[in-house]
């Protein structure tokens, strides 16, 4: 089943002389339940695509679909909603808010829906993630891969159709790196999470199933891995 689709995607920034084109005809699809990494260096477009994916940009011209869903005529309004039910958000800084205790955040997409949790795939979530004994812990109170692995459940509790993970070990050693790419490869195997990974770091991207590379706004190379 295909959970993501890029249709001749194109991205213009500025008008007359100063235009700068970040994305050119960019055609991709994605399969439920898989994890694909997008490595490139740093101007290649891959966080251009990465906002366009997210619903926090539009495509100058091109359709995105998301979960059968073109996103890319939503209006602000749609955007929130969708990106809050639809997208899990995993990023290089944990973006956790400070006065909530983890469980709150964690919970934050369903609360502000006004929706109850169901008990038994939170717990799944949070005990796979190793924090079950922090729930009641503020941010400040944790180690930042232990936030990084709450980011990650926050992103996980509304079952996204896709989760899109930005440079997610930017901010850790290698220790830290190195688990919180194992806990997204086990959201993909155990809960059949669909992952776009966004990295400049190819010994990350080596542990995606997939490896799309971007160069110059266009994709230069997609392939599977083994």
């Amino acid at each position: 089943m295909e959970i993501l689709k890029c249709e001749g995607v194109k991205k213009i920034y500025g008008s007359g002389g100063s235009q700068v084109t970040a994305l050119s005809e960019i055609n991709l699809s994605v399969e439920k339940g898989e994890f694909v990494a997008i490595v490139g260096a740093s101007g290649s477009g891959k966080s251009t695509l990465l906002h366009i994916l997210g619903t926090v940009d539009k495509p100058s011209s091109g359709k995105v679909f998301i979960d059968g869903v073109d996103i890319s005529t939503f209006s602000r309004t749609q955007a929130a909603v969708f990106r809050r039910r639809k997208l899990g958000l995993v990023y290089q800084f944990y973006n956790l808010i400070p006065t909530l205790t983890i469980r709150k955040n964690i919970l934050m997409p369903l609360l502000l829906d006004k929706k109850k949790p169901n008990q038994e795939y939170f717990e799944q979530v949070v005990s796979s993630l190793g924090i079950a004994d922090r729930l009641d812990a503020l941010p400040n109170q944790l180690s930042g891969g232990q936030q990084q692995r709450a980011a990650i459940a926050r992103s996980l509790i509304y079952r996204p159709a896709l989760l899109l993970a930005d440079e997610p070990t930017g901010n850790l050693d290698r220790k830290n790196s190195s688990e919180i790419i194992d806990m997204l490869k086990l959201s993909n195997r155990s809960l059949n999470q669909t992952i776009l990974l966004i990295t400049h770091d190819e010994k990350v991207a080596l542990e995606a199933d997939r490896i799309v590379t971007i160069e110059d706004g266009r994709i230069i190379s997609d392939r599977k891995r083994g």
